[in-house]
């Protein structure tokens, strides 16, 4: 049937393997019939179940091709809304875990947030945001990981350039006791090794993390450590001044 010139034959074969579940089957037939059928009715629907196809394969990427190529050629169609929010959600299911290249992750954000802003009353504007904090999530786990790979090396510069960017980028943030507790241990350490003339400075930038850190969290479960970190810098501090007198 592939083979044959009787393309009516062909769609009604591929409208029939697609409802009846053989999407594969039907995605040879379509492959075929859309650039047949371009600019004609029926091209529509072919676009759509081409969508849908390759989304049932589970090949998520080519899917969101698709989706998003239906929701531009056909505004006003009566799928449009749902093919511009199914781009997106091919993307998130394509999302891979945080330890991974996050481009796909990012792309599913931006194009989630495309379209709360093209359909910010729909049905589907809700599902959109619940979806987006939860590819933010990960991100930040990427983030943060990231930050505490630097920390652990003892690489307490590219740390404290590391947390600093993800609490700008994320001020809310479940992990940001934690990242503030260890700004303050960093801007010690780094402190600790650095050359007498960069010492103060460091030590200071150590002194200002500390005063947000108890400001923020005063009953927090690392308080003792800061505080005895806080007089040990008060110490050297008094230290490097004398030495510079």
């Amino acid at each position: 049937m592939l083979k044959s010139t009787d393309n009516e034959m062909k769609y009604d074969k591929a409208i029939e393997l697609y409802e009846k579940g053989d999407y594969y089957r039907a995605l040879q037939f379509i492959d075929q019939l859309i650039p047949i059928y371009r600019g004609t009715a029926k091209a529509e629907k072919l676009f759509y179940y081409y969508a849908y196809s390759y989304f049932h394969e589970r090949e998520y990427i080519m899917a969101a091709y698709y989706f998003k190529r239906y929701a531009t050629s056909y505004p006003s169609g009566e799928s449009a809304q749902e093919a511009a929010f199914m781009a997106a959600y091919c993307k998130y299911l394509d999302s891979p875990r945080y330890s991974l290249d996050q481009t796909v992750t990012r792309e599913a954000i931006d194009d989630f947030q495309l379209f709360i802003n093209r359909y910010p009353f729909g049905e589907k504007a809700k599902e959109a945001n619940i979806l987006i904090d939860e590819l933010l999530l990960k991100l930040q786990d990427k983030a943060y990981n990231i930050a505490n790979l630097y920390y652990k090396m003892r690489d307490y510069r590219a740390a404290i350039v590391s947390y600093e960017s993800m609490l700008k980028e994320y001020p809310d943030t479940d992990f940001k006791e934690d990242i503030l507790y260890k700004i303050i241990k960093s801007y010690y350490m780094y402190a600790v090794q650095s050359i007498q003339e960069k010492k103060k400075e460091r030590y200071e930038l150590a002194v200002k993390a500390y005063l947000e850190f108890v400001a923020l969290y005063p009953e927090s479960e690392y308080f003792e450590e800061v505080q005895k970190m806080r007089e040990r810098v008060d110490r050297e501090l008094d230290e490097t001044i004398k030495s510079e007198i």
